[in-house]
């Protein structure tokens, strides 16, 4: 049976889910949350508007204060709904925790930029394979040497997922990712991954290792978490890397980039 994705926000406000969520309630889109006093809101927008491969948004908060966020799904609240967040005061983490209710303020503006997990399924359904589910994993990621353009306070390099294909298999996984520009589109870099600063594959800086076999082409798709280590003095609460907020808003409305 099919969780959606009103269920699966319910077992996780109740602590039964506290998991990865890659893989979860296909056809509907996964974000990535990250939560901010007021005063830095304005200065995040920017930046996200600068570097929408990064940072697509795809839903943010009406007013300070505001943890509905009605536009993407049905009795979402942004303090339980996510598997586990990370506290970060003065750019360290200083808990990691499965709810925020102790830390919500009136001056906090939630933003839920795209998630590559919101297209896995796609790749699934032209029978590509997706190495991070078939060996039951979190998707690999690491630092790179591409630099975002900076917005007031924000500034930094990519962070990147990885994911590995044959050459012929690449080029179609390109072809699909490009149909969903609003959660992160087509891969920023394909191929030798020294090219964009990473050393050794083996050695995700984030997430989990994953199999290459040999003959693979590489391909990269962008991420945000750069923003978060450093700069995290400015984020009071942000979402653990690999968990995630499943809404109701269905992967068809991201392939035109409309929300």
């Amino acid at each position: 049976m099919t969780t959606s994705p009103l269920q699966l926000r319910q077992q996780i406000r109740s602590a039964s889910m506290t998991g990865n969520t890659s893989g979860l309630c296909p056809s509907f889109v996964q974000g990535n949350l990250c939560i901010l006093p007021a005063d830095y809101a304005n200065d995040f927008l920017k930046f996200c508007h600068l570097n929408p491969k990064p940072c697509p948004i795809i839903g943010m908060s009406e007013k300070p204060g505001d943890f509905r966020l009605k536009s993407l799904g049905q009795d979402i609240d942004l303090r339980t709904d996510i598997p586990q967040y990370k506290v970060f005061n003065d750019g360290q983490v200083v808990a990691q925790v499965t709810d925020i209710l102790n830390y919500w303020r009136d001056d906090l503006v939630a933003f839920v930029l795209g998630c590559s997990f919101s297209f896995e399924e796609a790749l699934l359904a032209d029978g590509l394979e997706v190495r991070n589910l078939t060996e039951g994993v979190n998707v690999p990621m690491y630092r790179t040497n591409i630099a975002c353009k900076s917005a007031g306070p924000f500034t930094g390099n990519m962070v990147v997922t990885m994911r590995p294909y044959k050459p012929t298999d690449a080029i179609r996984a390109i072809q699909i990712c490009s149909r969903f520009p609003s959660v992160h589109g087509a891969p920023v870099h394909f191929g030798n991954p020294t090219e964009i600063g990473i050393a050794d594959l083996n050695q995700p800086d984030f997430g989990d290792k994953v199999s290459v076999n040999d003959g693979s082409n590489i391909s990269f798709g962008s991420r945000f978490y750069f923003l978060i280590r450093r700069f995290g003095k400015f984020c009071w609460t942000v979402a653990i890397f690999l968990h995630f907020m499943c809404s109701h808003v269905r992967d068809n409305r991201r392939r035109s980039g409309r929300t």
